[in-house]
């Protein structure tokens, strides 16, 4: 008897995990994965919220453009053909580096030339510090040289008090 009640527990032990797998094929359209599309949608902004990227975004737009993308690349583009579809469509307002050589040369190099300029101001302004700190203390006069000064008064008050 109690198998017959194990047995409903059995079927579905078995066969639930089955039913999951053609979810998991149909989510997968034409062999372009989420890691793919984020790829692209990485290096383009939200045409909604500012600075933010399209993978980051969850508004409805970015959603559009996200399944856009995966469309493109479903077809057999590339990232950069995809990338380059929407500066086309959108301008350059879309692409998180910009796609003028000059202008991704200026924007990839400006932090690292920012930071150099800092780093030599800094040494600049430390050594300049050090050296006045080191000539702006006059040292102070000596005990023993002094005496030699005061001679006069020492040998009037011996006088003075010997008499």
């Amino acid at each position: 008897m109690k198998t017959y009640s194990l047995l409903p527990l059995i079927f579905l032990l078995l066969f639930l995990p089955a039913l999951t797998l053609p979810g998991q094929v149909c989510a997968q359209e034409d062999g372009v994965t989420f890691d793919q599309v984020n790829a692209v949608a990485e290096k383009l902004y939200c045409p909604v919220c500012p600075n933010e990227t399209l993978e980051d975004c969850q508004t409805q737009a970015c959603a559009q453009w996200r399944a856009e993308i995966a469309e493109q690349l479903a077809e057999g583009q590339t990232e950069q053909q995809v990338i380059d579809a929407f500066v086309r469509r959108y301008g350059e307002r879309v692409v998180a580096i910009p796609q003028d050589p000059g202008l991704r040369a200026l924007s990839v190099m400006t932090p690292y030339l920012l930071g150099g300029l800092a780093l030599i101001v800094g040494t600049y302004t430390l050594l300049r510090w050090s050296r006045r700190s080191r000539v702006a203390i006059p040292a102070a006069p000596s005990p023993s040289g002094s005496a030699g000064s005061d001679d006069g008064y020492r040998a009037r008050l011996e006088r003075d008090l010997g008499k």
